[in-house]
């Protein structure tokens, strides 16, 4: 749905604009990526290919995946990087490394102040 910002109403989509979004998720594009073109927030997206019976890719990281993403991150990788890499987002990525405890560094690269881990 696409609120229209004259009134406030949601619109719908079009046949067109859903085939459109099915075919676009389908080649690999993200639920974020489509809800920026189309103008809808992801939940809207995910809702849209739900209501389609469209597969989804996998969600959030495994227990092997957050391994990996801290061992990047130890290496130097950006969280944008590793989200990237891992089709999630950066905050996705923060969100699992901060809760196993790795310090988070500032955009400097340094130890955040005030992180006591």
């Amino acid at each position: 749905m696409q609120v229209n910002p004259v009134d406030g109403l949601a619109q719908q989509l079009d046949g067109d604009q859903v085939q459109e979004l099915i075919e676009g998720y389908t080649s690999g594009a993200t639920v974020y990526e489509l809800g920026d073109q189309f103008g809808i927030e992801r939940r809207t997206v995910s809702a849209i290919l739900h209501r389609h019976d469209v597969p989804m890719r996998r969600r959030g990281l495994s227990a092997e995946q957050i391994d990996d993403a801290v061992r990047l991150y130890n290496q130097g990788w950006s969280l944008a990087r590793i989200g990237n890499r891992m089709d999630v987002a950066a905050d996705t990525v923060r969100q699992r490394l901060h809760e196993r405890g790795v310090t988070m560094r500032d955009t400097h690269g340094q130890p955040r102040v005030g992180d006591a881990r």
